[in-house]
């Protein structure tokens, strides 16, 4: 199980605290998004534009870094974390994006720091050793082709990262959405490596280059060879695994895990949420978007479909409904 950004349907995404509690909870993995600070540091942070996550657009001795760039494709205006130094970024504070519905944790908001890649692994070591179990870092590479493009390259500062934190292979799994960063990792490190499919669209890397592939096609019987020979795992958004219907209420599994364990690939499902307005319809409670639904249901789900992995913002309802399963399921 796989705490998404940190319990991050808690606590502020991408802090110490949300790791930290997550780990609490029962967490297997703890999964940090990595963007790159202008002297090549890895801080976690969903996005590499700063102002929806932090309090950098009421900073003023930041207002002259505001900027209009293109992120993967996009027209975006904010402010850039690849504009600023560690100690700069050392001194935001992190708050909660989705505020209406994470109310719990937006009250924490301007608590937490910005933590760094390396503070996350030793945060996850030090659990170990005091857990007596293996606490797993699941390291997102975000927008690796337009950190590239600034001479800022994720292989380098990950594996510089991950050496320096004596990470067994055992506890680490390193995924992206784009196949060219994982090819490039693949070469130089024995660590599983995840290839990201979202739902739509295409790799941000192949639009780049102008290849005319999409995600669709990395689920193909031969897109699935093609990213064995690179990666262990797929990390899919979970309606690839269970469509939804016309009227939001999961329909039947398509068959595309079975398809990737026949070419060797494990299956982790992204991602579950507690709140009603990321449950499918059948399994929501009331009328508020933000009020939890019938969670347990909608694991039961994709635990009975075989994926081997689930990310999710809610560490506790995942290890209770896995358990749940668990003891359902005869055993062999």
């Amino acid at each position: 199980m796989v705490a998404h950004r940190g319990a991050s349907g808690y606590r502020p995404e991408h802090t110490l605290e949300a790791y930290r509690l997550a780990i609490d909870l029962g967490a297997d993995f703890i999964e940090p998004d990595l963007v790159i600070t202008a002297d090549g540091a890895l801080v976690a942070r969903h996005e590499a534009e700063l102002s929806t996550s932090t309090d950098v657009s009421q900073r003023p001795e930041f207002a002259d870094r505001r900027r209009t760039k293109a992120l993967d494709g996009t027209e975006v205006t904010g402010w850039f974390v690849e504009d600023f130094t560690l100690d700069e970024i050392k001194t935001l504070w992190a708050r909660e994006r989705l505020v209406d519905i994470r109310q719990q944790s937006s009250m924490y908001d301007d608590r937490f720091r910005i933590p760094t890649f390396a503070e996350i692994t030793a945060l996850a070591a030090e659990a170990t050793r005091r857990l007596g179990r293996p606490i797993g870092v699941y390291p997102e590479m975000k927008h690796p082709t337009h950190f590239a493009t600034h001479g800022l390259w994720h292989d380098n500062a990950i594996l510089r990262d991950v050496a320096a934190a004596g990470l067994d292979t055992s506890q680490l799994f390193i995924q992206c959405f784009e196949p060219s960063a994982l090819h490039r990792l693949s070469t130089r490190t024995s660590a599983p490596l995840v290839q990201l499919v979202n739902l739509n669209g295409r790799p941000y890397d192949w639009e780049h280059h102008g290849h005319g592939r999409t995600f669709a096609d990395l689920l193909t019987p031969a897109g699935l060879q093609e990213v064995s020979r690179y990666a262990s795992a797929i990390g899919v958004h979970k309606s690839l695994v269970i469509p939804r219907d016309p009227d939001g209420r999961l329909a039947r599994s398509n068959g595309l895990v079975a398809h990737a364990h026949d070419a060797g690939l494990a299956v982790h499902a992204w991602t579950f949420r507690n709140e009603n307005a990321f449950l499918p319809s059948e399994h929501r409670r009331g009328a508020q978007a933000a009020m939890f639904g019938d969670a347990f249901a909608e694991y039961a789900a994709y635990f009975n479909a075989g994926v081997d992995g689930v990310f999710t913002d809610h560490p506790d309802t995942a290890i209770t409904a896995r358990n749940e399963f668990a003891a359902l399921v005869p055993a062999h």
